[in-house]
């Protein structure tokens, strides 16, 4: 098949894999995509490859035999497409996408057939206010207790595997060293405790609700695991950081937003700020590492207003 991957999509690879793995996979990329198309469980046409897309998998527009609208999401094994499919077969459409085969793979990755959303329309494009509002609608949808048996991580498991990374950064840049050791003492007063153990997310934010047809705004790309609430609602708390960030008020801004976020959903306040400071670190961190260092450090100078 000849087509050119979306070069966020490229450039989103190398830094997660390293370029040596990501040219790999993407060399795989038309061969998996061809496969993914004619498998039994999703016989669909191609229409054309959404770009500049997402920076973890190639979505395509696709039409059924039947003529109806579908997005084919190809995925690199490290993504976890799988348990992503377990979680939305699981939601089966309540605040989410749907998953429209719950079978399919290819053989070096896997691939999920889902219900076409306006893909252009994320709760990005409405004011503030009117995004949080429906974003907090919609994330209360999506917690629910896991299925039994499930295959998902704790939050305690994935912020463990984090740790380490944000010491590396630390101890490279000593003058982060006081932000990354609050954040993990954050983390460690947390994780003692978790109030709750419902299925989340994993990387809620605006960006990720999308417009459809059949609910106004549905979630889509979950990294799930299990948890509490708060740590879900904590990658939300930062959104448009940019723009907090160039504000006078920025800092009282997401103090507020904080709590407004905590007492709409009612969860615990100083639990939702720990889990903020936690991520917002580990975010910048991360980011400083793949050499985006706009990124990150408008991150941590976020992390460092709490």
């Amino acid at each position: 098949m000849g087509f050119e991957p979306p070069q966020r999509l490229v450039r989103a690879l190398g830094e997660t894999y390293g370029d040596a793995a990501a040219a790999e996979w993407l060399a795989r990329l038309p061969a998996l995509t061809e496969e993914a198309l004619s498998s039994a469980g999703h016989q669909v046409s191609l229409e054309r490859v959404v770009a500049p897309g997402g920076r973890s998998s190639l979505a395509l527009l696709v039409h059924r035999p039947d003529g109806t609208p579908a997005v084919l999401k190809i995925a690199p094994p490290g993504a976890a497409p799988s348990l992503e499919r377990a979680a939305l077969a699981h939601w089966n459409g309540w605040g989410a996408v749907q998953l429209l085969s719950p079978e399919g793979g290819t053989a070096a990755g896997d691939s999920l057939l889902l219900e076409r959303l306006h893909h252009e329309v994320s709760l990005r494009s409405l004011p503030e206010a009117k995004a949080l509002l429906e974003a907090s609608g919609t994330v209360r949808r999506l917690w629910i207790d896991p299925p039994a048996g499930h295959p998902f991580e704790t939050v305690a498991e994935r912020t463990a595997r984090q740790t380490e990374p944000m010491r590396a950064v630390a101890a490279a840049e000593p003058e982060l060293g006081g932000l990354v050791s609050a954040a993990l003492a954050a983390r460690e007063e947390l994780v003692a405790h978790s109030p709750e153990l419902l299925l989340l997310h994993g990387n809620f934010r605006q960006s990720k609700v999308l417009s459809g047809e059949r609910a106004p705004w549905l979630a889509v790309g979950p990294e799930p695991l299990v948890g509490e609430r708060a740590y879900d609602l904590a990658r939300l708390v930062r959104d448009r950081v940019e723009d907090l960030i160039a504000s006078p008020g920025g800092a009282v801004t997401a103090r507020r937003r904080i709590k407004k976020l905590a007492e709409s959903l009612e969860l615990d306040q100083a639990r939702l700020h720990g889990w903020t400071l936690f991520r917002a670190v580990e975010s910048g961190t991360r980011a400083l590492t793949a050499g985006r260092r706009q990124d990150g450090e408008l991150t941590l100078e976020f992390a460092g207003w709490l």
